[in-house]
């Protein structure tokens, strides 16, 4: 028999596609990434196919990207609702949330433009966050527009912050604005005598604290409003 010809490289396996393969792909382009680089063709160059083969499984780039979305909700922690611990638990939420934002630059604009988020995991964690949140007696209107305002509030702070990992937002640009706009005010004194020696103030704050600052505003309000309804 004759030998066969040796090959120069190991023959691959094709994996076989699935609307999982294809989200988990893009999700790693992302990470390395930001979300304008995850295309339809990038994800099927990655997994060493044409596009077209993809559209099987998913319509499109946007609902590429809300499919992202709902995998990495997915992954949220979701507490047992404790009415003993409820604000510590949606405070936990809430950073769990961020991070997971932050760590994918350009996901939380996804978040913002969809009307509503309903994958089964937007869902599920929806689900999960309003029952912490009735389970430390907020009535149920004010219950939805407080997982409402937590989604918002998580995604616009995650925006800002994935604009300037990016580049999308260069961090010279702002410093150099900054000191313009200081310079504008330090000339009419009389016009802006409050916001006149505060800047630093805020250059000087790191995100984190702007973002438990918002959440201990938040939480505070809830509790001052809500929570004596529940002991009575």
């Amino acid at each position: 028999m004759e030998a066969e010809w040796p090959r120069t490289k190991p023959a691959t396996q094709r994996r076989v596609l699935s609307q999982d393969l294809i989200v988990d792909t893009a999700l790693e382009l992302l990470g390395k990434g930001s979300l304008d680089t995850v295309s339809m063709r990038q994800v099927a160059q990655t997994l060493g196919t044409g596009p077209a083969s993809l559209y099987a499984h998913v319509g499109s780039k946007e609902e590429l990207h809300e499919l992202m979305l709902d995998r990495l909700l997915g992954r949220l922690p979701r507490p047992k609702p404790d009415p003993d611990t409820w604000t510590e638990q949606i405070l936990e939420m809430a950073r769990a949330q961020l991070k997971m934002l932050t760590a994918y630059p350009g996901i939380a604009r996804v978040g913002l433009e969809t009307v509503v988020p309903a994958g089964p995991n937007a869902l599920a964690y929806g689900e999960a966050v309003l029952a912490v949140l009735r389970a430390g007696g907020v009535p149920d209107r004010e219950a939805v527009f407080a997982f409402d305002t937590l989604s918002l509030w998580c995604s616009a702070f995650a925006y800002e912050l994935a604009a300037v990992k990016t580049g999308e937002t260069d961090e010279q640009t702002i410093a150099t604005r900054s000191r313009e706009i200081a310079a504008y005010m330090a000339a009419r004194p009389t016009q802006f005598p409050n916001l006149l020696g505060v800047g630093r103030i805020l250059a000087e704050a790191t995100p984190e604290e702007r973002f438990e600052f918002g959440m201990d505003l938040f939480l505070a309000g809830l509790v001052g409003a809500f929570e004596p309804r529940r002991t009575r």
